[in-house]
This record gives C-alpha cells, sequence and structure tokens, in this order.
C-alpha cells in the first residue's frame, strides 16, 4: 500500500506527497496533460519540442542542468500522445534547489530565438536519426494514418512532417506553453525522504504564486468505428521483412483494459506465450514477434508485430497470426495460463514500487486517469479479470473489419 496525502494550490495546481524513510533521496515529478493528441493538425511536434524547450532555461535559470547537477540531482522528460512528464531526483537535504528549478520553468520559461532554433535543431535532427533513418523507424509515421483517420491519435509524438518544427515561430511555442504549461493542467508529486508539512511550505513558497491559465476544455473529435480492413505496402532498405496488425481497443479508462494488457502478455509475455511457441518455435516463421497495448487516454490499439523469417511468405505469415487470434475467439484460455500472466502483471506492479521515482510518475498518471490512489488497486484489478471477459475482448478486437496491416518489405526479397 502506497500512502500519500493530496490537495489543491490555490491556482488549482494538484499536489500529491509520498513520504518513503527507506531512500536518501527525493523526486519531484510533474505531469502536464498536454500530449500530441492537443495539437493542431497543421502543427504538430509541439508537445515533443516543448519536453526539449523546457530544458533550455527559464529567465532566472539561464542553464537548467547546473545548479540541479551541483547538488548532485539528475533529470529527464518523456512525451506521449497523452501527456509530457518532467522528473528530477536529488539528494533529500537539496530538495528547494528542485522546488526553485520547477516552478521557475512553469513560471518563466525563456523564449529566446537562440533556444528555440537550438531544440528546433535538435528535433528535426532526432526525426531523421531515428524515424527516418534508422531501420523501421517510419513505421508508427505509417501506421498512425492508416489506422486513424479523424483523431489526432493519427501523428507520432514526433510530429507529421519534419516541415512542422522547421517552420514553428515563436508566437505560436509562446501561445503553446501559456495554453497548457500552467498550474491547473499539472500534477505534482513530490516522493522520497521528505517531511510533509516541508514539502507544503516549500510548495506554497515556489507554486503558490504562479497564476492561473485560461480555463481549457479538451474537445478532441472521436475516432470512427472501422468497417473494413485496410492494409499498406512498403519497400524499404532493411534487413527483414516484417509486418505489423493494429487493432482499435477500448481506452486506458475503461474496465475491459486489465482484460485487454492480460490478452496481450498471453500471446505474447515470455518464451512459452503463445505467439512465441506456435510461431517462432513450432513453425520457425519469425525471427520475433510481439503482441502489445498502447495504452492509450483514448481508445486506443492493440498492436501484433514481428519480423519474419527469411523466405517466409507475407501471406503465409499472416494468415499464421489470424490463427492464432482467432483461437482466442473460440476457446477460454487455460486457468493455468491466465494466473501465470496474472503472477508476471503482480510481479512487475510490485517491483515498479521499489524506486521512488516510479512511484512519483505513477502516483501522477493514476491521478490524471481519476485518483492517485488507483495505484494500490491496480493489481486487484488485474487479479479479477475472468477467461471470459478474455474470449469477449478477442471477439470483440480481433474482427478482420477493425484491422489496420502494415506490410514492411525488405527491398532485396
Amino acid at each position: 500500500m502506497i500512502k500519500f496525502e493530496k490537495y489543491k494550490l490555490e491556482n488549482d495546481l494538484r499536489v500529491i506527497i509520498h513520504q518513503d524513510k527507506s531512500t536518501p533521496l527525493a523526486c519531484i515529478n510533474i505531469l502536464y496533460d498536454v500530449g500530441s493528441r492537443d495539437e493542431n493538425p497543421e502543427q504538430t511536434g509541439f508537445a515533443h519540442l516543448f519536453e526539449h524547450l523546457m530544458f533550455g532555461g527559464s529567465v532566472n535559470i539561464p542553464n537548467y542542468d547546473e545548479p540541479l547537477q551541483r547538488v548532485g540531482g539528475e533529470n529527464n522528460a518523456f512525451t506521449t500522445n497523452d501527456i509530457t512528464n518532467y522528473y528530477l531526483t536529488l539528494p533529500s537535504d537539496n530538495l528547494e534547489t528542485g522546488f526553485w528549478i520547477e516552478s521557475d520553468r512553469m513560471l518563466s520559461l525563456a523564449f529566446s530565438e537562440k533556444s528555440l532554433e537550438v531544440q528546433r535543431n535538435v528535433v528535426i535532427e532526432e526525426f531523421k536519426q531515428r524515424y527516418l533513418n534508422q531501420p523501421y523507424g517510419d513505421v508508427w509515421l505509417l501506421i498512425r494514418p492508416l489506422a486513424y483517420k479523424v483523431h489526432p491519435y493519427k501523428w507520432d509524438t514526433i510530429g507529421k512532417e519534419i516541415s512542422h518544427i522547421e517552420n514553428a515561430k515563436m508566437e505560436d511555442v509562446k501561445s503553446f506553453f501559456k495554453r497548457f504549461y500552467t498550474p491547473e493542467n499539472a500534477i505534482m508529486v513530490v516522493a522520497g525522504n521528505v517531511e510533509v508539512e516541508n514539502v507544503k511550505q516549500l510548495t506554497e513558497k515556489w507554486f503558490g504564486k504562479i497564476p492561473m491559465g485560461e480555463n481549457r476544455k479538451r474537445n478532441l473529435p472521436a475516432e470512427p468505428k472501422q468497417t473494413e480492413e485496410r492494409t499498406m505496402t512498403v519497400e524499404r532498405d532493411v534487413p527483414l521483412d516484417a509486418i505489423y496488425k493494429v487493432y482499435h481497443m477500448c481506452s486506458r479508462y475503461d474496465k475491459e483494459y486489465y482484460a485487454t494488457d492480460l490478452l496481450s502478455d498471453i500471446l505474447s509475455q515470455g518464451n512459452s506465450s503463445r505467439l512465441h511457441n506456435e510461431l517462432i518455435k513450432e513453425k520457425k516463421l519469425f525471427s520475433e514477434i510481439h503482441a502489445f497495448v498502447m495504452g492509450d487516454f483514448d481508445k486506443g490499439l492493440f498492436v501484433v508485430s514481428g519480423k519474419l523469417t527469411k523466405g517466409v511468405t507475407m501471406e503465409t505469415a499472416d494468415a499464421s497470426i489470424i490463427e492464432v487470434l482467432e483461437k482466442f475467439k473460440n476457446e477460454n484460455v487455460s486457468d493455468n495460463e491466465l494466473k501465470k500472466v496474472k503472477n508476471k502483471s503482480e510481479a512487475t506492479h510490485l517491483f515498479g514500487e521499489v524506486e521512488v521515482l516510479n512511484k512519483a510518475t505513477n502516483l501522477a498518471i493514476c491521478e490524471l486517469l481519476g485518483d492517485a490512489d488507483l495505484i494500490n488497486h491496480e493489481t486487484e484489478k488485474y487479479l479479477a479479470v475472468t477467461t471470459e471477459e478474455i474470449k469477449q475482448q478477442a471477439n470483440l478486437i480481433f474482427r478482420k473489419e477493425n484491422c489496420s496491416t502494415l506490410y514492411y518489405k525488405c527491398k532485396n526479397n
């Protein structure tokens, strides 16, 4: 059981404090309720650009890393389609340094042309290196617009195209910051070897006077139900043919999420999983194969992807995947099979509670999902899943008309 205290400041910043005396460290995690789904379709990649810009210095702290490193701290961030998350860890004796740094960039990020140009170039280089010049790097740039026609999940966090970042103007950047990087759009978790009253005082001191932003309501277009199978074939300079099948599924908020997540585990978690057993061990059709859920906050995707063994045709590989998936629709999984993935899920959850940083991040995400206390009930939600619920989700998800398939061919084949 993870104990915590939560409250709100007058500016609506949500604050969660978790005391953990087993570590000498403290962690500050600030989650902003903004991801690539909140971007203008003609100006994509902004949430990810901001992940970089937020490290470019604020008005009073030109070099963000320097004061943190001086007190033995480190920091990082990540952006998804749904959220942007910043976190730092440092010796608990130096906790106030973290408050100073995080509050200054929320209040007064430095908007210099130089910083924008530097970070713009970093992101453009990342786009080229990771997405365009790396084997299989453009997969999600292809799959997302194939699977989504209306919802903003149809572009990746890096953005639709490089030109959107190349053409980002200072007024656009400032407007995006003003709209989303505000107290009422953030959740701050302070965890580790901290004293609750001290944290409350520091929070009020450093964040209490930051003004609220504009009242913002998310109103995203819902993705229509997919009614026909979609396919795309591309050829690239890659070592092996690959296949990617994505099916529309429920959202992270839905109760069905837990059954769907376990369904993906039964399919591909470990060497005794169904896809690995049947398609790698027995039939030797794939060199690797995976199944996973995206975990999106809006209705997301169930993904099955694999790299084919040389000499195997796309038709054979595709049919073999469908055959495995169809078995779930007609038969209940065994109690033993379900128990095994539940045990692994429980172990993973418990292991994730060891690191104070993991706890801080998960508390913030659970609070955004509705209640931080969800962190204490996730395991029981997985353990409560029945074989019948697994079968129901399989029948709902694994339908031909609900599938988009990318055939990613090696040029030399």
